[in-house]
């Protein structure tokens, strides 16, 4: 899933990091206002009892702000391990978590992508997993795909299974498909390989894939359920 340079043309690669950028920036955006507010600061007063500061308001972080920058950084460490972990497909093959419909469920669409997308900065500048140039495609692909499109899929499942550990799981499956949709119309759109070929590769192993990915994300929800009612 992860493309690397040399795959996209320059007009293809341009255009996704610009459509990156610009969904990442809106999460940030909707996001940071719940994160803080506007908190009267104290005047100072000397032992004599000369005021020397006349106060005024600041801006400081939340307590909803901590505890959910703790639950990101926690979610982002748990997709950033388990990333690591490639488990076997066929044919030689083999796919790992993408973890966009897990982060969203647990943390919330936006809350999800900014997670997804951090991993995928990290992975690209330490690890030399996807290409710096074709950043924009991986986040596009895997954030707001994957992510975000995988989190409406869940709630409108939800809404009619009523029930939300098969929503999840299917979600997270069709998260995985729909990304790998996006990566071949992409490799396709720059003329790296026919749609015609492309598409039914790419999708087939995905599919399989996205059982696992499915499998995962249901189990990790499932504990976090059973935790929370233990509680």
């Amino acid at each position: 899933m992860h493309i690397p340079d040399g795959f996209l043309g320059p007009g293809t690669s341009t255009t996704l990091v610009a459509a990156a950028l610009g969904a990442v920036s809106f999460a940030f955006s909707k996001i940071r206002k719940g994160f803080f507010a506007k908190q009267r600061k104290p005047a100072l007063v000397t032992p004599e009892g000369i005021q020397v500061s006349s106060g005024g308001n600041v801006t400081m972080l939340t307590k909803y702000g901590r505890d959910k920058i703790f639950r990101m950084a926690t979610v982002a460490s748990f997709i950033f391990a388990a990333q690591m972990i490639n488990f076997p497909i066929a044919d030689g093959t083999s796919g790992h978590l993408l973890g966009g419909v897990l982060a969203a469920v647990l943390l919330g669409p936006l809350e999800g992508l900014i997670v997804v997308s951090a991993v995928l900065v990290i992975q690209s500048l330490l690890f030399a997993d996807g290409g710096l140039v074709a950043l924009g495609a991986n986040i596009f692909n895997m954030g707001v795909i994957g992510t975000i499109a995988g989190y409406y899929i869940y709630t409108l499942l939800k809404k009619y299974l009523k029930h939300k550990l098969p929503s999840v799981f299917i979600a997270a499956w069709l998260s995985v498909s729909l990304a790998s949709i996006g990566a071949s119309a992409e490799l396709a759109l720059s003329n790296t390989i026919a749609f015609s070929a492309v598409f039914p590769a790419m999708v087939g192993v995905h599919a399989l894939i996205g059982i696992g990915e499915g499998m995962i994300t249901l189990a990790v929800i499932w504990y976090m359920r059973e935790e929370k009612s233990n509680e």
